[in-house]
């Protein structure tokens, strides 16, 4: 089968299209970055970059992007050990590690910027039904000068005299700035 050399071009050029639609602001400051790297600036191509996904996840929509039971309580921002298994002893506190994404950020005094957002508790079982919650059980509040990404929230609860059985662990989290909610959900077991 014979195709012409023109017709093999345009077909190239039509695959290439859907590539080159996907340039935007944050390929643009990957560009910028690299060139500023290439030139020794390291601090001006990090800074590029951490302003530009800032601004992208300032137009996602509010959602929990980790939620898992910890070892410990976290030391920062991913630096934890994952619990091996959602088994708890009664009286043993369930620690959480959460990750909020997309919070919405709002200018603050001295030319900062500041985001907050509040944590209500469920305690399930496993067919759905509540059986305990507690509204505000956590509240975060963060200021600094740049829409910093790198957010967790550590989650302790414990319960005294749960029966032996399976349960579902329900965050509810409000970003204050929008009223957005997003919900991470924790099924665990209590065992003698």
């Amino acid at each position: 089968m014979f195709v012409s050399k023109s017709l093999l071009r345009m077909t190239f050029v039509a695959a290439l299209a859907p590539t080159l639609a996907l340039a935007g602001p944050l390929a643009d400051a990957a560009k910028k970055a690299e060139e500023q790297a290439a030139a020794g600036d390291t601090v001006g191509a990090h800074n590029t970059i951490r302003d530009a996904f800032g601004a992208f996840a300032a137009t996602l929509p509010f959602s929990i992007g980790k939620a898992v039971f910890v070892s410990a309580a976290p030391e920062g921002y991913g630096m934890y050990a994952v619990r091996p298994e959602a088994s708890f002893k009664a009286g043993e506190a369930l620690i959480s590690y959460v990750e909020p994404v997309g919070l919405t950020w709002r200018p603050a005094d001295g030319g900062l910027l500041e985001s907050h957002f509040t944590v209500d508790l469920e305690l399930l079982d496993p067919k759905g039904t509540v059986l305990a919650e507690q509204k505000a059980f956590g509240s975060f509040d963060f200021k600094g000068s740049v829409r910093n990404q790198e957010v967790f929230a550590k989650l302790t609860l414990n319960l005294s005299g749960p029966p032996v059985g399976d349960y579902v662990l329900r965050y509810r989290f409000r970003d204050a700035a929008s009223g957005a909610v997003a919900i991470s959900e924790q099924p665990f077991k209590i065992v003698p």
